[in-house]
């Protein structure tokens, strides 16, 4: 047992992370753009104004993904490059690159996979209250109305939201993402609602202006939860904690339950409506309705997990991991049976086919005095949990897998001091390097992971 004959391997970025060309052709100023130029935001005061300058050199990039084998890429388009103010004017140029981007990859027989909302907030949208105002549902469905009618001809793969956990979480309760705020509860509890909201009006829109049959996703994040041993009670903690509400209050978007019952199951988890019913919108039967709008598929980032048992009390605990645990450059746990239980725990939950919208890691890579990036770090890091994947895959429903990310990008709030990238981009050249790990992912592809 493994992966299907059908199974796609992808790999995954971000419209901010790479494109740059933030003020050229009329893109509209988006959250990121701002809030990266005010300094001691960004480490190193680092922005994404030319990123990896993928807006000039896409075809290149392209180019590259073939080399690798890719049979699909994981894109976001920015909301504010195809709508500078986020509604009304389209802007032609916008439509123009990622018309061009598509047609490229198609030509190079790697299916694309489109994002919708990667973290690129209009800004203008912003002044207006953004996910605080109950209109941005409104508006997240004019840009996917606009999406459909001008890509859904050769685009048939479409994710909404990008870790909502994130734009929420980090953006305006912990303040380390754009726009930087930290914002009472009952606001994020009203962000959360509305963006979910607003997901469930990007399917109704995608669905109507379609030009053929749409696969349509979602993929949030989180960490997951995985038993310390395979005994049943441990099992069943794992299960149990992966889907509660995190214990802090002010960090309670890293949760699963808050952010996927609602659209998979129809309604919110009721230890979360019982133990947040102060902070709490009023939530509307329409409003569930909308939310719970049917999906095809249903990804998820996952990138590592917690180790649970059973206490002797009958109640879950984490074990504590050993002295000099494995570790990412981001210092991340290097953990992969969260590739194995975490997808195995979604699925029962949810019954919906799944995709890992991307998985990977941070290492410190150089280019070596030959010439090359040897990354054998990432190779035996992707080898242990695709391991756990190939596991998984024998067991539930799983479609896909993108490797975060293609090449080494602007990291957010680390700017380009972290490198996730198969592929190594010199940013004061913009040159780029495949590393030992995208041919080694070569290899895992034309084999369909057969060795691993």
């Amino acid at each position: 047992m493994g992966f299907s004959d059908d199974f796609v391997w992808g790999a995954a970025t971000s419209a901010y992370q790479i494109e740059g060309a933030a003020k050229e052709d009329e893109k509209g100023a988006h959250i990121w753009d701002v809030y990266a130029k005010e300094p001691g935001h960004i480490y190193g005061g680092h922005h994404g104004e030319t990123a990896c300058d993928h807006y000039h050199r896409f075809r290149g990039d392209v180019g590259i993904m073939k080399e690798i084998g890719l049979r699909a890429y994981r894109f976001s388009v920015d909301w504010s490059r195809v709508l500078p103010e986020g509604t009304g004017r389209v802007n032609e140029k916008g439509i123009a690159f990622y018309d061009a981007l598509i047609d490229e990859l198609l030509e190079a027989g790697i299916e694309p996979y489109m994002t919708l909302f990667h973290w690129e907030l209009p800004y203008e949208l912003y002044k207006r209250g953004g996910w605080m105002n109950p209109r941005i549902a409104e508006w997240f469905g004019e840009y996917a109305k606009l999406a459909a009618q001008r890509f859904s001809d050769r685009v048939s793969h479409f994710f909404t939201l990008n870790e909502p956990q994130c734009f929420v979480g980090l953006g305006f309760l912990t303040g380390e993402h754009a726009p930087g705020l930290k914002m009472p509860l009952r606001d994020t509890f009203e962000m959360a609602h509305n963006a979910l909201r607003a997901h469930g009006r990007a399917v109704q829109m995608l669905r109507q202006y379609a030009k053929q049959p749409l696969t349509i996703g979602y993929a949030p994040t989180c960490g997951m939860c995985y038993p310390e041993t395979e005994k049943p009670e441990d099992i069943k903690a794992a299960r149990q904690t992966l889907f509660s509400m995190n214990p802090e209050d002010r960090n309670w978007t890293w949760n699963v339950a808050w952010w996927s019952d609602p659209v998979l199951l129809g309604h919110y988890p009721k230890e979360g409506l019982k133990r947040y019913e102060p902070y709490l919108p009023r939530i509307t039967d329409a409003d569930m309705k909308l939310i719970a709008e049917p999906i095809d598929v249903y990804g998820q980032n996952i990138y590592n997990g917690r180790c649970i048992r059973m206490g002797a009390d009958g109640r879950p605990e984490e074990a504590r991991r050993g002295e000099g645990f494995p570790k990412t450059a981001s210092s991340w746990p290097v953990t992969p049976e969260a590739l194995y239980w975490g997808p195995k725990f979604l699925y029962e939950r949810y019954q919906k086919p799944m995709y890992i919208t991307e998985n990977g890691l941070s290492c410190h890579d150089v280019i070596s005095l030959d010439g090359r990036v040897h990354d054998p770090n990432r190779i035996d890091f992707l080898a242990r949990y695709l391991g756990q994947l190939k596991r998984a895959a024998g067991e539930i429903d799983i479609r896909g897998y993108f490797q975060w990310s293609l090449m080494d990008n602007f990291e957010w709030a680390k700017g380009y001091s972290e490198r996730f990238g198969l592929v190594y981009v010199d940013y004061p050249t913009q040159k780029r390097i495949l590393k030992d790990s995208a041919y080694w992912y070569r290899g895992v592809i034309q084999n369909n992971g057969a060795g691993l």
